[in-house]
């Protein structure tokens, strides 16, 4: 479909001329202006064409949906992507799910601060020294602050057995992840955990008495219409036409065409960037007491309210006044995805992914978005640069070793270039002769070691030590 009729049947009706040819031009300056994380005290900056950063970061397929002033203005897909293409949300399914889940407080289903092993009957929390003080309730698991293991999961490839949700639980075979418990005091410290949210999983169904997929539908999907969007794993057969095939970051393509997800609360969500924007909005809404298609208006306040971290229920929620914006990240096997959206002025964004690389085109987009709609956040950082002589930098050329992986530092053309494992390569900006940032990847610092002969040993980088391969 053309940019002209695309955006015609998005905005709907009648178009003002003048109007159009303003999102025309907003939508040609995100397209052609993707910035790095940074820009050099000094120098110009960079942008990028986005075909460019897609054949960079091997990525094939991407969806954007594009919100202005509580509106989705424009959808498009890029590559082999349509704007109804369907991507696997991955973490995005969190704060869907979290919707859901408060739904069901609202009708009296479920109670945000009763120990969640009144109502399981499946399967219970097993209960230990740490539960025997505090309990985990809804509110903990939402907020990530229940104390639960088990961060993500890597779902199961094409072919393979897929393990009931009880035996993901207790981490059974063909479960390939670890048991789910509970190892320090519920409500002490915000931790990550798609545990936490396969353990709702079960308490929703438990309490539901019906199938997941078919309680997220009547609960958001259907009245938000989310009409290309289900939670059903593995996909349906009648829907995988629409679905983008997944790539890892060689571009070598995921075998099976993707992993299916048993755990649907927390990453079992395929949809498109539309139906990410209609729910982006419909929270905003809900907050603001504009609608009450699922929740009231003081739920939707408290899931919008940081309950430990950054975190509110079942998403991230960041900045104060006009640059306060909640949204979330999501990455499976093959697919990177980000939405946000602003409370105050209702703009926003969806970006989806085909590719475990798109973790690094997400932001480049985004920042680019920024910049065309004019949001207070998502800038490149300015930075200056310390020069170096190339021959200072030899010595920290060579392989790195991080576990059973490599990270590999070359000098070529006076920089100095990194690729991590299973990364795109990027420049090494020097703020010192051992310190640097990675261009490309948000800025994240490596720091090179060397002994007391001034011999290089090692780098740290990604919370990480990396052994020197001599």
């Amino acid at each position: 479909m053309s940019i002209d009729i695309q955006v015609l049947l998005i905005l709907g009706g009648p178009l003002c001329l003048a109007g159009y040819g303003q999102e025309a031009n907003r939508i040609q300056a995100v397209e052609d202006g993707l910035k790095a994380p940074y820009v050099i005290e000094g120098a110009p900056a960079a942008t990028w064409k986005l075909a460019d950063r897609m054949k960079f970061h091997h990525v094939p397929a991407i969806g954007v949906a594009v919100i202005h002033e509580g509106k989705i203005v424009w959808a498009k897909g890029y590559g082999g992507a349509g704007e109804d293409t369907l991507f696997q949300a991955a973490s995005i399914s969190k704060p869907v799910t979290a919707l859901a889940a408060l739904s069901m407080v609202r009708n009296g289903q479920l109670s945000l601060d009763e120990d969640v092993n009144v109502k399981l009957k499946s399967w219970k929390v097993p209960e230990n020294e740490f539960t025997a003080k505090e309990k985990v309730t809804v509110r903990r698991l939402l907020s990530h602050s229940a104390g639960m293991t088990v961060h993500g999961f890597a779902g199961y490839a094409a072919g393979v057995p897929v393990p009931s949700l009880v035996q993901v639980l207790n981490g059974e075979k063909p479960a390939n992840s670890d048991p789910i418990r509970v190892d320090v005091l519920p409500g002490s410290i915000w931790r990550y955990s798609g545990g936490g949210f396969t353990v709702l999983q079960q308490l929703m169904i438990d309490v539901a008495g019906k199938p997941f997929p078919e309680i997220l539908q009547k609960a958001v999907l259907g009245p938000i219409g989310m009409t290309h969007s289900t939670y059903q794993q593995p996909l349906p057969v009648s829907m995988r036409p629409k679905a983008a095939q997944a790539y890892r970051s060689d571009g070598t393509q995921v075998e099976g065409g993707w992993h299916t997800y048993p755990e649907m609360a927390a990453a079992g969500l395929w949809t498109t960037p539309s139906d990410l924007a209609r729910f982006a909005i419909e929270l905003r809404k809900e907050a603001r007491g504009e609608s009450n298609r699922v929740l009231t208006p003081e739920l939707a306040k408290a899931m919008l309210t940081v309950q430990k971290g950054d975190f509110g229920l079942g998403i991230g929620v960041s900045g104060e006044g006009t640059s306060r914006h909640f949204g979330h990240g999501g990455a499976n096997e093959g697919y990177r995805c980000e939405f946000e959206m602003y409370l105050d002025s209702g703009d926003g964004a969806a970006v989806m992914t085909n590719s475990d690389d798109g973790s690094s085109l997400a932001p480049e987009i985004f920042r680019s978005i920024s910049a065309a709609y004019g949001w207070p956040d998502f800038k490149p950082r300015s930075i200056k640069v310390t020069k170096l002589d190339p021959a200072s930098m030899l010595p920290l050329a060579g392989e790195y070793q991080l576990g059973d992986m490599k990270i590999i530092v070359a000098l070529e053309t006076g920089k100095l270039w990194v690729t991590p494992p299973g990364g795109s390569r990027a420049e090494l900006l020097p703020q010192s002769e051992t310190q640097f940032l990675i261009g490309d990847m948000n800025l994240p610092e490596v720091t090179f070691q060397k002994d007391e002969k001034g011999e290089v040993t090692g780098l740290r980088a990604f919370g990480q030590v990396a052994r020197r391969i001599p």
